[in-house]
């Protein structure tokens, strides 16, 4: 049985570097060999027993909520939808309102990681996380910043992008302790990742695990067109 049941999906993003090869459609709606490319990412999180999706959505949402009841009809769905933007922090957090389980997988629309994720909640679990992020180790990058652990897997620093000869980076997946997540002081708008990733590294415990899974992120025209092809 799968420890983690319920995922959250990131999907209200604007696109802006996407808009030059998907101009007229929300980034994770981008077609890839036919079928928008959120439809792999939900592919995945279900063949790993993943069982409800709360779909985070803001820009042009009814065309991501017309796909899902087409092509996904009967299935457990939730749309939190943002009025207006929330940044990741505040998606995630209007998101968790509609969850049920103590730990909740929260992923991006745009973003593919081909990750076990039993294998990520387990640590978590037995961790007794705060939050847990999967890390892909990358060589000769310079579009993503570098996480260290330490021998415990406890995240200790989280560096600014530039060159890397090689590294482990955050691949946009976690399994989140949303209860003690729910509890903290945030305002309305704010990033995950900056206001509180990168904030409470040392007030929470967060772990990474690594994953060398397959990895794509769309969010650049020269990585969505590398998805035509892989996947």
């Amino acid at each position: 049985m799968a420890i983690i049941k319920e995922a959250i999906i990131l999907a209200g993003g604007l696109g802006t570097r996407l808009r030059s090869a998907v101009p007229d459609l929300p980034k994770c709606m981008a077609p890839v060999k036919g079928k928008p490319f959120i439809s792999y990412v939900i592919d995945h999180l279900q063949q790993q027993g993943i069982e409800q999706f709360i779909l985070s959505l803001g820009y042009m949402s009814e065309a991501i909520i017309k796909f899902i009841q087409q092509e996904y009809p009967g299935q457990s769905f939730i749309f939190s939808v943002e009025e207006e933007p929330l940044g990741t922090g505040g998606a995630i957090r209007l998101a968790c309102d509609h969850c049920s389980e103590k730990n909740v997988l929260v992923t991006n629309g745009d973003t593919m990681f081909s990750v076990n994720v039993d294998a990520v909640a387990l640590a978590h679990v037995q961790q007794n996380a705060d939050c847990t992020l999967a890390l892909k180790p990358m060589q000769q990058f310079d579009r993503y910043g570098v996480v260290e652990t330490n021998a415990t897997q406890r995240i200790v620093s989280f560096k600014e992008k530039q060159y890397y000869e090689n590294g482990l980076i955050n691949g946009g997946l976690y399994i989140l302790n949303r209860e003690q997540f729910c509890k903290e002081n945030f305002p309305e708008k704010f990033s995950f990742e900056k206001d509180y990733l990168e904030t409470f590294i040392t007030q929470r415990k967060m772990i990474g695990v690594v994953q060398d899974a397959y990895f794509i992120d769309i969010g650049i025209p020269e990585d969505y067109q590398r998805a035509q092809v892989e996947l």
